[in-house]
């Protein structure tokens, strides 16, 4: 048995701003360093033997902050661009409801919610799982079939994809699952990588 913790970053500064992120390494805000803290304490008592996270400082500082806040300050870490959120291309930086008016809400609609379809320059939620399971597989995997416990802070796409591959779901359950910020969500996993329980802490 062995145990996955997955936790999307804490509220950054621009989603404080309601503007597209994606590769943009924008910082935490207030809010977002409070909810990493806060993370942190429901890992009380959890033993971790590694941590993996994305090139991003929002996600690194939210492994940071809420390991320090659990007691496991010196874990292990290992980071990666495979983990980073999804690429948003022209659309990074832009505000959300300016980017509405431009375009149309339903073409936004379909970018932000599309599984297969990416926006201009970018990628869509398809190719970011083309990049986060094979690192997953090859990486992270092993680690846990050895029976050691991982802890991942990254982003809400790239969680989301990790998510689809871990629970089994089609492209069209994932679309609809929110991985709310700061909220650590907790994998028992049998010997075969299957998952026995899966609740957020």
């Amino acid at each position: 048995m062995s145990q996955l913790v997955i936790i999307r970053h804490g509220q950054s500064q621009w989603n404080l701003e309601n503007r597209f992120t994606g590769w943009v390494d924008v910082p935490l805000s207030a809010q977002g360093e409070a909810e990493a803290t806060a993370a942190g304490a429901k890992l009380k008592g959890f033993h971790f033997d590694e941590s993996y996270t994305s090139s991003l400082q929002r996600a690194q500082n939210t492994l940071k902050l809420s390991l320090t806040a659990a007691g496991h300050p010196a874990i292990p870490e290992t980071r990666d661009e495979a983990l980073n959120e999804r690429m948003y291309g022209d659309l990074q930086g832009l505000n959300k409801a300016d980017t509405a008016a431009r375009y149309g809400d339903e073409q936004v609609h379909i970018w932000r919610r599309s599984f297969d379809i990416a926006p201009p320059g970018g990628e869509s939620l398809k190719d970011t799982a083309d990049r986060v399971i094979p690192y997953f597989e090859k990486e992270i995997v092993p680690k846990l079939k050895a029976g050691k416990n991982i802890i991942i802070a990254a982003h809400g796409n790239s969680l989301r994809a990790l998510v689809m591959y871990l629970e089994k779901m089609t492209p069209e359950e994932i679309l609809k699952f929110e991985i709310p910020t700061g909220q650590p969500r907790l994998y028992e996993l049998d010997a075969d990588l299957n998952v026995t329980d899966k609740r957020y802490l």
